[in-house]
């Protein structure tokens, strides 16, 4: 299992995940199942977001002589009521909900305290603004959690959120549909099959900007939603009109800036293992490229996915880090001072392009590679 640093956080987390979702299967036997085969295969990292107590209680006795195991991201304002899940706002219920949550996991301390769900920027306004926010911190104060975290499905809000420098850590959804689809404040909007009637072109320019806005404040992201629900591993469902692996979706989550950890929701101990196979695939099956350039539903034609198909350079320019760079910048309208030092790094930099084009005929996704040089040698000034 590879790990990665969780933004600024300190936390070294498995770069694959496990979601909640499988937890409630057989009768929540699944809980310990689940725990069981990640903790063998190395997975340090989980999401609970249910609110189910009947859940809670069986993770709480899954982890029970292995707390110290696992690093927890779970929810602050999900709650259970009149025998089933809310998302609330009311501070009264969401402080009863937490405390619940903390008895029914045995544990004093969560790692990540997940401020649940917030799709709107006025709910993200209530929140700033009100006893949420302020709740959320004093138990980061207390030591209750160790650090902030929200969840969203709206590009426009997360970004809010993590220019507040409020946040540490971002859950978000990301795949290669999601991607495509303008911020909204309905998540139900992102499986729309009327939004995919049209033939999409290129990644909201609001996505693009909060992935690498996060890269450049430390904000590290965890991922939801990697394969639509299960949607993009199937034709005949996928947006997309073309079915991916999830050894595909996976990287394709863990290629983008920030990007820390893509959490399964596995439902079963077959669903995790094929998760974990990403681990020991080769680059090959990891390659999304040539699937994406073949969408017959989606076009990504002219931006860069990072993928390196564009190498070997003659000139041993890192093409898809120059550009990340690039992007980087132009995204903040600025140059941040970590953004240069990345680039500086470089063994070799943009200003030795020589121009050829080879990188231009390898590339899938006709991306203008020679102008990205020119552009990176020009703001970078080597």
């Amino acid at each position: 299992m590879k790990y990665r640093e969780l933004g600024n956080t300190g936390l070294k987390v498995s770069e694959i995940g496990l979601g909640c979702e499988g937890f409630a299967e057989n009768d929540c036997r699944g809980a310990k199942e689940l725990l069981d085969a990640a903790e063998e295969a190395g997975v340090n990292y989980f999401d609970l977001y249910a609110s189910n107590p009947q859940v809670r209680t069986a993770v709480g006795q899954a982890l029970a002589g292995r707390r110290e195991k696992f690093l927890i991201q779970a929810h602050i304002c999900s709650i259970w009521k009149d025998g089933q899940y809310k998302r609330s706002r009311e501070i009264g219920e969401v402080q009863a909900g937490f405390e619940e949550l903390l008895v029914q996991l045995q544990t004093d301390y969560i790692d990540v305290g997940m401020i649940h769900y917030v799709d709107s920027l006025k709910d993200w306004e209530t929140i700033l603004s009100g006893p949420v926010m302020e709740y959320a911190r004093r138990l980061k104060q207390s030591g209750t959690i160790h650090h902030i975290g929200l969840s969203s499905h709206n590009p426009q809000v997360a970004l809010k959120a993590v220019e507040s420098g409020l946040i540490e850590v971002l859950m978000f959804s990301v795949n290669p549909c999601y991607d495509l689809q303008p911020a909204g404040e309905d998540v139900e909007e992102l499986w729309n099959d009327k939004n995919y009637e049209k033939h999409l072109v290129n990644m909201d320019a609001d996505r693009q900007k909060l992935y690498e806005t996060c890269q450049r404040a430390g904000v590290g992201i965890t991922v939801m939603k990697a394969f639509g629900g299960g949607d993009l591993l199937d034709a005949s469902l996928s947006p997309a009109g073309k079915a991916l692996t999830a050894v595909q979706c996976l990287h394709y989550a863990l290629t983008r800036p920030a990007v820390t950890a893509v959490l399964a929701g596995a439902r079963s101990l077959e669903q995790l293992k094929e998760c974990l196979s990403y681990e020991t695939a080769s680059e090959a099956e990891k390659d999304y490229a040539p699937a994406f350039a073949s969408f017959p539903n989606i076009s990504w034609k002219g931006h860069c996915m990072y993928c390196s198909h564009c190498a070997p350079c003659p000139s041993q320019i890192d093409v898809a880090s120059v550009t990340k760079f690039l992007n980087l910048a132009k995204a903040q309208g600025k140059m941040p001072e970590t953004v240069r030092e990345h680039y500086e790094a470089l063994e070799h930099h943009a200003g030795e392009c020589v121009q050829c084009g080879a990188c231009e005929t390898r590339c899938p996704f006709e991306v203008s590679i020679v102008e990205n040089m020119k552009q990176a040698r020009e703001l970078f000034g080597k």
